[in-house]
């Protein structure tokens, strides 16, 4: 099996035609599709089904042509970084948007100093929305919350979260002190996540355990448009500390939950070790680390790493 084998027929997938992926690649339609045939033939497999209006994919063909993008991409990242004698290649990271607002930059000022030649992607998503990329192999790594792993995935505990409550000075109703318990909250309007995110599950099972109800009065699943929420003082809001580190100190009250139930594990999930390039293998011990310094110099309100 050769690598201009997997190009060609990744090429056919992508473009759904023989005569088109011919064209893009330089090459005779004969050519190309000797090369498919001897690459099926060597796989035993039909690859490709053939018709008057294009190619498509098999089953076998749609599992060989996901693991045959990954081959490829690899075989470029080797190819640059044996070209530069430094590690290169480009590597995708997901992170919701509480992880990003504290997250992100110093992962990519950390990146940039360390691996310059490695392009960095970040994707910011829900975790439920992050998880399915990381399923479909497009992410490499992300933080995710909880672990909503599938069993392929690489998953290492990162750190837990505390939640706090977070509202305006003048909201009625907004408690004072360091800490507030969840039995206090049952009369405060609070805005929230809706039913399907992975922080509304962990508030209503903390509120569950105390044998007590949120009063949501609205749901909203962006953050930003969430915080603008709370800031207008229309409700208040439970959230990690990421959640405000982009706010002014001294314009919201950020008090803590309590309860340890009121807490949410972050995990680092990503591809297996063996399907992950030298570039993102790098940039997971590098996201570990930063991580791991933001909490020691308390720049990631509420957090504490993992305990093994």
């Amino acid at each position: 099996m050769e690598l201009r084998q997997l190009r060609y027929f990744v090429r056919v997938v992508e473009r759904g035609s023989m005569g088109r992926a011919a064209q893009d690649l330089g090459v005779h339609t004969s050519a190309l599709s000797q090369q498919i045939s001897r690459l099926e033939g060597e796989l035993s497999t039909r690859l490709l089904q053939r018709s008057a209006t294009g190619a498509v994919p098999t089953d076998a063909g749609l599992a060989f042509f996901q693991q045959a993008q990954l081959a490829l991409r690899h075989a470029d990242d080797a190819v640059q970084a044996a070209q530069q004698a430094r590690l290169a290649g480009h590597v995708s990271v997901g992170l919701a948007p509480s992880t990003s607002a504290v997250l992100a930059l110093p992962l990519m000022q950390a990146m940039r100093a360390r691996y310059p030649d490695v392009r960095l992607r970040l994707v910011e998503s829900l975790s439920g929305n992050l998880a399915a990329l990381l399923d479909t192999r497009r992410l490499d790594l992300a933080v995710l919350f909880e672990t909503e792993a599938a069993r392929r995935w690489s998953v290492q505990p990162l750190l837990e979260e505390r939640l706090f409550l977070i509202g305006r000075r003048d909201l009625p109703g907004m408690p004072a002190g360091r800490s507030v318990r969840i039995a206090q909250l049952c009369g405060l309007p609070l805005v929230l996540p809706s039913g399907g995110h992975g922080l509304r599950a962990i508030v209503d099972a903390a509120f569950a355990r105390e044998r007590r109800e949120a009063q949501v009065v609205l749901e909203v699943d962006g953050l930003a448009v969430l915080m603008d929420a709370v800031r207008a003082g229309l409700a208040a809001t439970v959230q990690p500390g990421a959640a405000t580190v982009r706010l002014p100190a001294d314009e919201m009250l950020r008090i803590a939950i309590a309860e340890r139930s009121a807490r949410r594990r972050n995990v680092l999930a990503s591809l297996c070790d063996d399907e992950l390039s030298p570039a993102a293998l790098a940039a997971r011990v590098v996201l570990q680390q930063v991580a791991t310094e933001l909490v020691a110099a308390r720049r990631w309100p509420g957090a504490t790493l993992h305990e093994a």
